[in-house]
């Protein structure tokens, strides 16, 4: 079994150490600071440009995740996590940050792992909350947001 599904059931470690449980009660600061969880959390069958040492899921992880009772409540945990990190926090909420690329990720993610209605009830809030704030992340973002 794939070292990233034995993460996203509970059962392994991720390259730092971390169960899934572990990064899931990061606070704010260390979600923020840490940069080497959102591949793990978020895991997609290509590879990271930011990250070379990220888990690339194969075809056969990727139905293993799906069908996992265990990974989807995983990856539940983890996309209300990032949901509330994101509405609790606005310093993402610039023309260009990291962030921007993390929520790209996370959009992919969902919808490979748990389906179109996650990945885009997770992007229309998002959406949502650079459009109260007046639409500060660049046309760039919003596009690969919406295309993702």
């Amino acid at each position: 079994m794939a070292a990233i599904v034995d993460f996203l059931k509970g059962a392994g470690t991720d390259g730092a150490g971390r169960t899934v449980f572990d990064v899931v009660a990061m606070d704010d600061r260390a979600i923020e600071r840490t940069h080497d969880f959102i591949q793990w959390l978020f895991p997609l069958a290509e590879l990271s440009g930011a990250n070379r040492r990220a888990p690339v899921l194969s075809s056969a992880d990727v139905e293993e995740v799906q069908a996992c009772g265990m990974c989807q409540v995983a990856l539940a945990a983890a996309t209300d996590r990032m949901s509330a990190f994101y509405s609790h926090n606005t310093h993402w909420l610039v023309p260009h940050d990291h962030n921007h690329l993390r929520i790209t990720r996370i959009i992919k993610s969902l919808r490979l792992l748990r389906g179109d209605d996650e990945a885009d009830e997770f992007r229309a809030m998002i959406l949502g909350l650079d459009e109260a704030a007046d639409r500060p992340a660049s046309v760039d973002s919003r596009r690969y947001w919406t295309t993702a």
